[in-house]
């Protein structure tokens, strides 16, 4: 089954997760960008209609840093996110799902001409429909992707497991510690959670997932649940 889902695990444990974008949502994203270049092109060339040849240069230059600098500007300045990807909550990323940087932006768009050929971006689209997470040829160069914007989340959910009192005596940086596991479940991988429970198998006298389930047991005890 298609799964647009990409997953990346940091070298703290911790999983990032992040839908990638198609081909048709970009490619109408691409087209609200190119309607907004193309209104302020018009209106500079009737703010300098009377400047004649003078004019005619302002408005090429102009032409030829919308084209190429308008996308970079945006996804390094405004999260990511042009004028067009933020209408269909889309954002350009570096392929490890941190921020675009201004060196891989500038790659990605000046190889914009290599995914036009042979004509109408004909090679970029093959190229998304054919790749995994669906980059274009400037997309793999720089190392980047286009991925939906996620929501932020505004409450932590804990362990769907029982709650279970914890042994007597237990110091309070132990409880914040077991604390910090159950509220940070989804956000550390099951091996990470995993690794830190085995441990503690000295004092719990538990390993792998019998171990976890223990304390994310504790845990949401000590939260309440």
């Amino acid at each position: 089954m298609l799964d647009t889902t990409y997953n990346v695990e940091t070298p703290e444990g911790i999983d990032l997760r992040a839908q990638a974008a198609g081909p048709v949502p970009r490619v109408l994203a691409y087209a609200v960008d190119v309607f907004y270049r193309t209104l302020i092109l018009a209106a500079l060339g009737i703010a300098l209609a009377f400047a004649d040849r003078a004019g005619m240069g302002i408005w090429l230059l102009c032409s030829f840093l919308l084209e190429w600098f308008y996308p970079v500007f945006f996804e390094v300045m405004r999260g990511g996110q042009t004028p067009g990807k933020k209408a269909f909550g889309l954002m350009v990323v570096n392929d490890n799902l941190t921020p675009v940087s201004w060196g891989a932006s500038l790659l990605r768009n000046l190889l914009r001409f290599a995914d036009f050929l042979p004509f109408a971006y004909a090679t970029g689209v093959i190229s998304m429909t054919l790749s995994r997470h669906f980059q274009r040829l400037g997309d793999f160069a720089a190392g980047t992707m286009v991925v939906y914007r996620q929501a932020e989340k505004t409450a932590t959910s804990l362990p769907e497991i029982a709650p279970l009192a914890p042994p007597r005596g237990l110091q309070l940086q132990d409880q914040q510690a077991l604390i910090s596991l159950a509220e940070r479940h989804e956000a550390l991988s099951e091996a990470r959670q995993r690794e830190l429970a085995n441990l503690l198998e000295p004092i719990t006298g538990k390993k792998d997932g019998a171990a976890l389930d223990y304390l994310r047991s504790v845990g949401n005890w000590l939260l309440g649940k």
